[in-house]
């Protein structure tokens, strides 16, 4: 696949599984996958400057159309130069649709054939999200790559829910994709990703792939998943929906953000994922290490003069102390959440940066022995 300044190139896979390294080239830049990408709702990675998500190996990231529709609205997005100029980042940038918050928002909304009516979160006003709107924000937002509107159900174990919202998604899709190129959208350098829905249902996962992939589309994504399903629900969903996904593009896989989730992904051939999880946990003063998850805020770290993570060459871990990431933790200052910060996403990008070392070479699947049990070890201060 090669058009509008977008192009997917695969270089490598892995002998045991469906992994593939790959280049993901956007009017942007290259992304490296398998990748991850830091969340930026509103137009930043909270705690993060964009030189800082450069120098620690973010390539992509992702901002919200619904959350960027509200404040500051996409026309003064557009007028401060899109989002890539209003980010001051350079590379590629996705943006969500607003399907996510016809899910997490539920109680605030209302689904109709047309669209999704929300009560706003800021001032209580009603704002209708329909897929052509959905086209419209997005490109006024000028992200390289924009998700369809889609129905992500409540319920991913609800036969006739996830029924229902999946043969919507994909009339939505078509919808969708009639604008985005009446429009004039891929055009302009701007990619529309559809989004396969289905719940924990393979039957219906592999319909959905069929609907959606009836449109040649850049990409394609799989939603619907960590929305409160066990772990085995999420391997169904996305087992039944990649492979069966075109080999020559690229694959999101929405909100999933685990290192073990990344591995079991991964081996079924995913390209690219997104996560509030390094962010989250960083702000509540807990950091991924290669020997496991640490609790900044416990008192054993007071007097720690050691290195976060001795094997990391983030600057949290180059410069600070346990101690003082403990100090700072307690005391609520921003530089403990920033530092965190950019060690969480630095250890996910380093795994990344792994992975796509391991599957040409192979070591896919040792590698996978070596990290997911110690990433998911709660750490004491002992330890």
């Amino acid at each position: 696949m090669n058009r509008h300044g977008f192009a997917f190139t695969v270089h490598a896979r892995c002998p045991e599984t469906a992994a593939r390294q790959a280049t993901f080239d956007t009017p942007h830049g290259p992304v490296s996958t398998p990748a991850f990408m830091p969340v930026g709702t509103r137009a930043t990675v909270k705690g993060a400057m964009p030189r800082d998500l450069r120098e620690i190996g973010s390539q992509m990231l992702l901002a919200n159309t619904y959350h960027l529709h509200l404040r500051p609205g996409e026309e003064v997005v557009r007028k401060l130069g899109g989002l890539h100029g209003m980010m001051a980042w350079d590379g590629p940038i996705l943006t969500d649709s607003g399907g996510y918050q016809v899910f997490s928002m539920g109680d605030i909304n209302r689904v109709t054939e047309q669209g999704v009516r929300f009560k706003s979160i800021v001032d209580g006003s009603m704002i209708d999200l329909t897929p052509e709107r959905a086209v419209d924000i997005q490109q006024a937002l000028a992200a390289d790559v924009q998700m369809a509107f889609d129905h992500c159900p409540s319920d991913p174990t609800d036969r006739k829910l996830v029924s229902e919202a999946t043969d919507r998604t994909h009339r939505w899709l078509e919808r969708g994709v009639r604008h985005h190129r009446a429009t004039g959208g891929e055009d302009r350098g701007q990619a529309l990703f559809g989004i396969v829905q289905g719940g924990a249902f393979e039957d219906l996962r592999a319909a959905s792939v069929d609907a959606v992939c009836s449109h040649d589309l850049i990409g394609y994504a799989i939603g619907g998943v960590s929305v409160g399903e066990d772990r085995e629900a999420m391997r169904l969903a996305v087992s039944a929906a990649a492979p069966r996904l075109p080999e020559d593009r690229p694959r999101y896989l929405m909100g999933v953000g685990t290192p073990r989730d990344f591995f079991d992904a991964i081996e079924r051939g995913i390209d690219l994922f997104d996560c509030v999880t390094p962010t989250r946990h960083a702000r509540n003063h807990m950091a991924f290490t290669t020997e496991g998850i640490r609790n900044l805020r416990n008192q054993g770290y007071a007097e720690d003069p050691r290195p976060l993570d001795p094997n990391c060459d983030c600057p949290c871990c180059t410069q600070y102390s346990r101690g003082t990431l403990r100090h700072l933790s307690v005391t609520q200052e921003m530089l403990g959440g920033m530092l965190l910060t950019l060690h969480n996403l630095r250890f996910f990008h380093r795994l990344m940066q792994r992975i796509r070392e391991a599957i040409p070479a192979g070591r896919l699947l040792a590698l996978r022995d070596e990290v997911v049990e110690a990433s998911s070890r709660r750490l004491t201060p002992e330890d």
